[in-house]
């Protein structure tokens, strides 16, 4: 149980710099309560909130190496894993269930999804 909503708590949207940037769009947690309640199976949250300076970190030197675009510091991103279940599959059942709307995208090993105003946006990587 959840201190946020019936799944998910606030230190799990926690950035990895140890900041204490820790916040999380009500949407975005709305949405992920659908995919946890859809699927039945547990959702680790890997990459959410991020401050500025983090979200600019290069991947090369551990960071993100998130783009200027990154709705990550507005914490209204998260980056996540379903278990058992393949990224392609929940970025179909978000294209489906929330066709006009927000960033969708899934990558070899996560799916992203973020609830930026100015949408949609879909990718695969």
């Amino acid at each position: 149980m959840g201190d946020l909503s019936t799944h998910f708590s606030r230190h799990e949207f926690e950035c990895s710099c140890n900041c204490g940037f820790d916040s999380v769009d009500y949407m975005t947690l709305i949405i992920l309560e659908d995919v946890r309640e859809n699927f039945g199976k547990p959702i680790t949250v890997t990459s959410a909130a991020r401050c500025f300076e983090w979200n600019r970190v290069p991947a090369s030197k551990g960071g993100p190496g998130s783009n200027d675009n990154s709705q990550h510091p507005l914490a209204r991103a998260v980056d996540f894993v379903v278990a058992g279940e393949n990224p392609r599959d929940i970025q179909s059942y978000l294209k489906t269930r929330y066709p006009d709307i927000y960033g969708i995208g899934s990558y070899s090993n996560f799916t992203h999804l973020d609830t930026r105003t100015k949408g949609p946006a879909r990718w695969q990587s």
